[in-house]
């Protein structure tokens, strides 16, 4: 048999990171940096209003109170957006809204709330210092400066401040394209009445569903029966328009294994030392990478954790691509395969720094994996665990 370490190096030597490419800034969250964003202007762009209220001369209004206010006559408004240039002379004030470009000659902004609002001659209660509630340009960021450096994850912030450099699209990695296809002759889609012997697909939902939490897209979700004819055909409609192919199912050892059946020129088909998913696959398909599940929902899910996961966000440039690794204290005595790497679905509770393992260790155990928050990892080398014991797990919260 392939180590579990064996198979995911040759796993993970299937995938290539996407060449850079350039999106509009509504597709890029999520998205990885390929290139620094270099600022092509300052922001603010030019000196502004940090309040509503009125443009004055600092000086003039030095002494101002609530018991001697200074008049002054307003002799413009300035709302946000109003784009010629405006000089205040000495002895007058401007009204000016929040972001509206400051007059000449004005070295502070009284808030209105310091006045009596009026828009004729005001009156203002309260002195105030050069600079005071003014936002001068350039000083949140100065053109030519690095704002966001190739490798950060695209967020809503960074969006943001992107769109108010004016800049329309960002150079990213893009994320891995996948086709996601299920296989057999029982299955059949959810809300079709069921005959004898049949049961609703899952694995496709699952798996489609892992594969985005993981950050790429899946674009097709094919399902066909055992018939090597027709999942050829399918699989050569849609490999061309992805960059990853994973199927589940047909990989075992049984009669009617259709995907063992049609791959065996273009995929190694391995056992791995497992369990759960000791049944493998991987290669290529017209040059596309495929990687090959076997069926048992658990060993799909555990399966796709252990071998496609990581190498997938790494391809996409995302941090952090594997799962988090942890050691717990075990709440219960264990038994495992000696030979295999068993990966065991458990409740983690990290405030008391405890582990247990959830439900049977079986794959088709699906309904304790759905409650489970990590896989327990026993090595290859053990085959029994005591309470107590410290044990190797991987955190799925």
């Amino acid at each position: 048999m392939r180590s579990v370490d064996e198979h995911r190096q040759v796993v993970a030597g299937l995938f290539a990171t996407a060449a850079s490419t350039a999106v509009p800034l509504a597709d890029a969250l999520g998205l990885v940096l390929a290139q620094d964003v270099i600022a092509p202007l300052s922001l603010p762009g030019f000196d502004n209003s940090a309040m509503d209220g009125y443009a004055v001369i600092a000086d003039e209004i030095a002494d101002a109170s609530a018991d001697q206010p200074v008049s002054l006559p307003v002799v413009e408004d300035i709302p946000a957006g109003r784009t010629d240039a405006l000089t205040l002379k000495a002895g007058t004030a401007h009204r000016i809204m929040t972001g509206a470009p400051l007059p000449a000659g004005a070295t502070a902004v009284v808030p209105v709330e310091a006045t009596n609002a009026a828009t004729d001659t005001v009156e203002i209660r309260v002195g105030a210092k050069p600079g005071q509630h003014i936002r001068r340009a350039g000083e949140d960021v100065t053109a030519g400066t690095t704002v966001l450096a190739a490798g950060q994850v695209v967020t809503p912030a960074a969006l943001g401040l992107t769109a108010a450099l004016g800049l329309g699209e960002l150079s990213v990695i893009p994320r891995q394209r996948v086709l996601v296809m299920s296989t057999g002759s029982e299955l059949v889609a959810a809300g079709t009445p069921l005959k004898p012997g049949q049961i609703y697909e899952s694995n496709g939902v699952m798996l489609t569903a892992a594969v985005r939490e993981a950050g790429a897209d899946v674009v097709f979700t094919p399902m066909t029966d055992d018939n090597v004819e027709v999942f050829r055909e399918a699989l050569d409609r849609y490999c061309a328009d992805v960059d990853l192919i994973i199927t589940t199912g047909g990989v075992s050892a049984g009669a009617y294994e259709v995907v063992k059946d049609a791959l065996t020129d273009s995929v190694d088909f391995v056992k791995v030392a497992m369990q759960p998913g000791m049944p493998q696959g991987c290669g290529t398909v017209n040059g596309t990478p495929i990687i090959t599940l076997p069926g048992n929902p658990v060993s799909a899910l555990v399966s796709f954790e252990v071998f496609i996961r990581t190498p997938l966000r790494a391809a996409m440039g995302l941090p952090n691509p594997e799962r988090p690794r942890r050691t717990a204290v075990l709440t219960e005595d264990l038994t495992s395969p000696r030979g295999k790497r068993q990966f065991r679905r458990g409740v983690l509770d990290a405030d008391a720094g405890t582990v247990t393992s959830y439900g049977p260790p079986a794959s088709h155990h699906l309904r304790w994996l759905a409650s489970a928050n990590c896989l327990l990892e026993i090595g290859e080398d053990v085959d029994q665990l005591t309470a107590g014991s410290q044990v190797h797990l991987w955190d799925l919260a």
